[in-house]
């Protein structure tokens, strides 16, 4: 049987109680070795056979994983954050279950929502944002041209920007090109949750400068949008006026 188990962030208490379980039983455990805490594989039993997959290719870990399933093992196939995001887990996926392997999923936290923790933030304010828009700018992995950057910023949503920050200048002009002001506020969290997390905060206009001189080049998020400094309306949930199933409006 095979597991894919989001890691989570980066801090080794944030993966799932199940994910925990899983990585603690597994023979097998192909870790993402770019991204993962290496403390997370303190978990690991002895004797379990561990393989960074930053080393290998997708045919290398379906072979490793070919190996395991002939033999009876159990497989924890760990990838960080979340693994349904970027985290490039259907490929796999479809070639499992062309050799009839077994396998299963378990969510972790995502590096999106580790920063909203590192920040003390929420993203849906009333009457600022109630979209949140995860995406990435084009790199060596192309984006569809209807989701590029300037066309996204035209919502005027909260934006969470993966794998971008090395293009953190380019990342500021088209949010600007796309309709955001240049005194938008933006924060950049590096390595969210992990001993050495690092928090930028800034405007679309003066971010570029400031990563610059922080060297944060690698492994950070971008979160842009008004719900970062701005006044917002109180949630109707708690509202002594608003009544729902479970309490009555209070005169």
């Amino acid at each position: 049987m095979i597991h894919i188990v989001g890691a989570g962030p980066g801090d080794p208490e944030l993966i799932t109680v199940k994910g925990a379980r899983y990585l603690g039983e597994a023979d097998v455990v192909i870790y993402a070795g770019s991204l993962v805490n290496p403390a997370l594989l303190n978990m690991c039993k002895d004797g379990a056979e561990i393989h960074n997959s930053a080393h290998m290719t997708l045919d290398e870990v379906v072979e490793v994983i070919a190996q395991a399933e002939s033999a009876g093992k159990m497989t924890v196939r760990l990838h960080t954050g979340d693994p349904a995001i970027y985290g490039a887990i259907q490929e796999q996926m479809d070639a499992w279950k062309k050799r009839g392997f077994e396998y299963d999923v378990v969510p972790g936290v995502s590096s999106f929502l580790g920063t909203a923790a590192a920040l003390r933030q929420e993203y849906t304010l009333p009457g600022i944002s109630q979209t949140v828009i995860i995406t990435r700018n084009e790199g060596r992995t192309p984006v569809p041209e209807r989701e590029n950057l300037r066309g996204l910023a035209a919502h005027h949503a909260t934006m969470c920007i993966f794998l971008s920050i090395s293009m953190i200048e380019e990342v500021a002009a088209e949010l600007v090109a796309g309709g955001y002001e240049k005194t938008t506020p933006i924060a950049i969290v590096q390595r969210a949750t992990w001993p050495e997390q690092k928090i930028l905060r800034g405007t679309l206009e003066t971010i570029a400068e400031q990563v610059k001189a922080e060297e944060i080049d690698r492994t950070a998020m971008i979160v842009v949008g008004d719900c970062l400094d701005t006044n917002y309306e109180l949630s109707k949930l708690y509202a002594p006026g608003f009544s729902h199933m479970f309490r009555d409006a209070k005169q």
